[in-house]
């Protein structure tokens, strides 16, 4: 911050802290020395909003979030935006992983109204909670097509003094198409023949040269991963293995994994999976640990648990937190910008390898003038993202040496450049703990230790069970979504209780310990306690006693994280078999039924709960 910023009195005297100087949230103490003057969401937000008449400018986003800190860098820490804000708003900021209910309610609004959607988040709403406007990023000036925050706040404001009937129009009548978008009407049983249709619906959108599912950007997609994997075991159909396969050794050579430190990156920005947004997620690393470890199950190929293995030691080594749960995330910023703390120049190769820098140049894609195109900018960088294009044993015949060696000179001169960049300034890491995203990954890691035989995964996913279920369960009541710092708040969600039972599930398996069959069990009947949806069958995504924002929503589609219900439904299948429990079995019948209609229309977006349905059906395709 320079001195003109603090002298500013848009700032203050000093720039005090805003009011979320005292939250948890990592997101939310990013922004408490901003000039706006943020609220954290609550009843005082909205309350002050009625009381001096003006809507609301809420913003969403998130700790690791690269488009959010452009935005907080040129509008939120600027003087004269924040004046604007402050005069025309109540400004509210969301943690979108605190609040999932707040930001897919409003996210629905912005992919109704905009037609597209992502972070940050930006949504207008009146007093009463109604939006009348929504979109994501905006810069502090319009340019290029795109109209900046002054614009936009000048007109927001002469429409909220002059045209006050047609916004509250428009807010009703997106309260009311936010509030139908979860509401499809149940159908009837499904038949395997939705597998079928699933798996030929991916095979269209299949990119043949470089793995996944349709163009730029790309996603790992997990859940569709572990769904042909598994209709494959079932139906024995070649092409689910081969579309699997070709996507996990694709995303592994490419420079979405980290080659030095190990884990998945967010997503490519290209199609070959060359140029990640380099945030890393804890929900990726579990749901694409458990996909190669499955992978590992079906052809046995070393590879494949090398990879699930080298995510867990990411996982341990740079997300475990005291008491042994696992941090949210690490940021895709750090000093020099996005991803400058995993790019490498010939240079600081050669100054990290000496001799050994022109092997690895060699293997990874090192050209002189750089390989890393900036995906906002286009600008060519001198920096490399490290990548594979070519089978090892290709490398050792040009080389002349065998596989093995060439494997031992690489895993010493990965230790090297990994000593190396922990020289650098890491990037930021969200510590909170989630519940959901930590019943991912006990999942993962329970799976890893029972397939490769490895107890301390075992004793690793057993830690992180038993903070959740006492730190975040405080006094042995209600569990709760989020922990940091000493404080479990927020009441937990379905999918916390969702994910939270697969993993306890993963680990009675891997175990064989009762006790956490007895917790997933207990765990599971306090999500049909609070939030099965008596009427239409399948869970609501919060409590019945919770805030309702916009309307109590309920989702099946499977996104980079999977739907409550989809594991939900799994998870209802497996306990029903375990405990011989009739009603959980209903249970999951009503899941099946409640979404059957949506299913049979797009089944490729359910991909986890026909992974589910694959395991009861052992069903088979009917084109080989």
């Amino acid at each position: 911050m320079d001195d003109q910023s603090k002298r500013d009195p848009a700032a203050g005297e000093a720039r005090r802290p805003n009011r979320l100087i005292h939250e948890k949230s990592p997101y939310l103490l990013q922004h408490a020395d901003n000039p706006v003057d943020w609220r954290p969401w609550g009843e005082e937000a909205f309350a002050e909003a009625r009381r001096s008449d003006r809507p609301v400018f809420l913003s969403i986003g998130y700790a690791t979030c690269h488009w959010c800190h452009v935005m907080a860098h040129e509008s939120f820490q600027d003087p004269e935006v924040a004046r604007l804000l402050n005069e025309t708003f109540v400004p509210v900021k969301v943690d979108r992983e605190e609040r999932p209910d707040v930001d897919a309610a409003c996210m629905t609004v912005c992919q109704i109204m905009t037609g597209g959607g992502g972070w940050p988040l930006t949504v207008i709403l009146t007093p009463e909670k109604k939006p009348f406007f929504a979109g994501t990023y905006f810069p502090r000036d319009s340019r290029g097509g795109r109209i900046g925050m002054v614009e936009l706040i000048g007109r927001l404001a002469a429409a909220w003094r002059k045209r006050r009937g047609e916004v509250m129009l428009e807010a009703d009548r997106m309260a009311l198409l936010a509030g139908k978008v979860s509401a499809a009407a149940p159908g009837g049983r499904l038949e395997a023949s939705v597998i079928d249709a699933a798996c030929r619906n991916l095979a269209r959108d299949f990119d043949e040269t470089h793995g996944g599912f349709g163009g730029a950007p790309k996603f790992p997609m997990p859940t569709t991963l572990l769904f042909l994997l598994r209709a494959w075991r079932r139906t024995g159909w070649s092409r689910a293995l081969e579309m699997a396969e070709t996507t996990l050794l694709a995303m592994r050579a490419g420079g979405i994994f980290d080659h030095v430190g190990f884990g998945f990156h967010r997503y490519a920005t290209d199609a070959a999976w060359i140029v990640p947004h380099f945030e890393k997620m804890l929900y990726d690393q579990a749901l694409l640990a458990m996909a190669y470890v499955e992978a590992f199950q079906a052809t046995g190929k070393a590879g494949y648990r090398s990879t699930a293995e080298e995510i867990f030691r990411y996982v341990l080594d740079r997300l475990t937190v005291e008491g042994g749960a696992f941090a949210s995330a690490e940021d895709a910023d750090s000093e020099g910008g996005e991803g400058a703390y995993y790019v490498w120049t010939q240079g600081e190769l050669r100054e990290a390898l000496g001799e050994e820098a022109a092997l690895v140049g060699r293997v990874f894609n090192v050209p002189a003038g750089g390989n890393f195109v900036d995906p906002a900018t286009g600008e060519r960088g001198r920096g490399n993202i490290l990548h594979r294009t070519r089978p090892a044993a290709e490398v050792a015949r040009e080389l002349g040496i065998e596989e093995q060696a060439l494997a031992e000179r690489l895993e010493a001169a990965r230790l090297r450049l990994l000593d190396a960049r922990q020289r650098r300034a890491a990037p930021p890491r969200d510590d909170k703990v989630l519940a959901d995203w930590n019943g991912l990954m006990i999942a993962a890691l329970a799976m890893g230790a029972r397939v490769f035989g490895i107890p301390a995964h075992a004793e690793a996913a057993r830690r992180a069970a038993a903070f959740v279920l006492t730190v975040m369960r405080p006094g042995g009541g209600r569990l709760m979504h989020r922990y940091r710092d000493g404080e479990a708040a927020i009441p937990a969600f379905a999918r916390d209780h969702a994910f939270l039972v697969w993993g306890l599930l993963e680990l009675h398996e891997a175990t064989r310990d009762a006790a956490w069959l007895a917790e997933a069990v207990r765990l599971n009947d306090e999500l049909i306690g609070r939030f099965a949806d008596a009427a239409g069958g399948g869970f609501f995504e919060t409590a019945a006693d919770a805030e309702t924002v916009l309307a109590r929503r309920k989702e099946g589609v499977d996104g980079a994280v999977p739907s409550a219900n989809s594991a939900a439904f799994c998870n209802l299948l497996r306990l029903g078999r375990i405990t011989g429990r009739e009603d959980l079995l209903r249970e999951a019948g009503r899941v099946e039924t409640a979404f059957s209609s949506t299913v049979e229309r797009i089944p490729e977006g359910f991909t986890l709960m026909l992974a589910g349905l694959a395991s009861r059906e052992g069903a088979s395709l009917e084109n080989r």
